[in-house]
C-alpha cells in the first residue's frame, strides 16, 4: 500500500498543510513564509527520499514560533499518518553527517513514544530571517506528534547555517532509514506487539 499521508492544521495564527510520500524519490514543493525554513524542509525531502509538499502560512509579522511549531506538528503527523500501523519498518535510524566544519549525529526511534533530546549548542542569533532558537522548536515538535524518540547532538562545529543545515540534514537519513521497510521483518518491530 502506498505510504502516502495530508495532514492539515488550521489555527488563529497559522493554516498548514503537508503532504508527504515515504517512499518517494526526494520531490519537494515548500512554500512557507521563512525563507531559511524552506531550505531546510528542502534539505529533509531530498537527503530523506520524501516526496514532501509544504504550504504554509503563518503571524510571521510577530515572530517565526508559532509557523515553525505548527510546521515540525503537521510533519509529525503526517509521518505518522504514513507509517499506518508501522509492520515492517525498520523502526531505528540514524545518521552521523558532516559539512564543512560541522558534525552532527541523529538518531531516532519510531517507538510511538515521544522524548526529544537536544545538544546542539545555539546562541540567540538569526541565520538570515531565521530565529536559530527555532530549531530545537521544530524538531521537539516532530517528536511530539510521530511520536518517537529523537536525539541531536553535534561534535564539532562553529558556521550556524552549517550545523543548523547538517542537523536537518542528518535527521533527512536517520527518518528514511527508520522508515525503511525491511522484507525480513514480520509484523511491528516490537516485542510488545505493537508501536
Amino acid at each position: 500500500m502506498p505510504r502516502v499521508a495530508r495532514v492539515e492544521r488550521v489555527t488563529h495564527e497559522t493554516r498548514i498543510a503537508v503532504e508527504i510520500d515515504l517512499d518517494g524519490t526526494g520531490k519537494s514543493r515548500i512554500s512557507t513564509p521563512l525563507p531559511f525554513l524552506s531550505h531546510m524542509l528542502d534539505q529533509i525531502a531530498r537527503h530523506g527520499l520524501f516526496d514532501l509538499t509544504v504550504e504554509a502560512q503563518g503571524d510571521v509579522e510577530i515572530d517565526g514560533h508559532h509557523t515553525t511549531e505548527d510546521l515540525g506538528i503537521v510533519l509529525g503527523s503526517a509521518v505518522a499518518q504514513a507509517l499506518g500501523d508501522k509492520a515492517g519498518i525498520t523502526r531505528y535510524g540514524e545518521a552521523t553527517l558532516p559539512m564543512d566544519e560541522a558534525l552532527v549525529t541523529c538518531a531516532l526511534d519510531l517507538s510511538g513514544r515521544p522524548y526529544f533530546v537536544f545538544r546542539v549548542p545555539l546562541p540567540k542569533a538569526k541565520v538570515g530571517t531565521f530565529d536559530v532558537e527555532l530549531v530545537p522548536v521544530f524538531f521537539e515538535a516532530v517528536a511530539r506528534s510521530t511520536p518517537c524518540n529523537l536525539h541531536l547532538r553535534m561534535h564539532e562545529g562553529e558556521n550556524l547555517h552549517h550545523i543548523i543545515e547538517i542537523s536537518f540534514k542528518a535527521f533527512a537519513k536517520a527518518l528514511m532509514r527508520a522508515t525503511r521497510i525491511d522484507p525480513r521483518v514480520t509484523g511491528v518491530p516490537s516485542t510488545k506487539g505493537s508501536l
